[in-house]
């Protein structure tokens, strides 16, 4: 049966209707792209110390994980800060006092860098001690760090799983 030029115009636009939608997947593939990379870039939650083979650290259990402070390693040889040499671990220990001058100068003059941290509560060090170190030295480090005005003073360890014990029930 022949149509008219407006009746086949009509179903010509009946039928445009009833096909499915196209989905640009261009598009969208660069969106997943982006989002992966995102995703990649940003998972990662951990947080590392500057690692030092001459120092090994004690284990806890502790989940808190490290910020970014000043860092004071001491080893059995010397103590460094942020990877400097400031005395070695004989001088600190034959020094007299509380506290270490070298030290204290050292930690200072990184403070006096850091203007934005104009409270002394606020001001962090973390303290890297090889698990062999003496408490007297380490004792002696963290006098000086807060006498150089730092007010959150951490000691860095190594996570380990925490121990789970079984009662015996009677």
């Amino acid at each position: 049966m022949k149509h008219s030029k407006r009746a086949a115009r009509m179903i010509r636009h009946h039928m445009r209707g009833r096909r499915g939608g196209g989905l640009n997947l261009v598009s969208l593939m660069d969106i997943f792209t982006i989002l992966v990379f995102f995703l990649l870039v940003n998972s990662s939650d951990v947080k590392d110390l500057p690692s030092a083979r001459s120092v090994q650290m004690p284990e806890s259990i502790s989940q808190d994980k490290p910020r970014e402070t000043v860092i004071v390693l001491v080893s059995p040889d010397a103590i460094l800060v942020d990877g400097v040499e400031v005395l070695s671990t004989a001088q600190a220990l034959s020094s007299e006092g509380a506290t270490l001058e070298p030290l204290q100068a050292a930690l200072l003059e990184r403070a006096a860098r850091r203007v934005r941290d104009s409270a002394i509560v606020d001001r962090e060090i973390t303290i890297m001690g090889d698990k062999d170190v003496s408490y007297r030295l380490l004792r002696k480090v963290m006098a000086t760090c807060t006498e150089a005005d730092y007010g959150r003073v951490s000691l860095a360890v190594i996570h380990k799983a925490p121990v789970v014990t079984r009662e015996a029930s009677t």
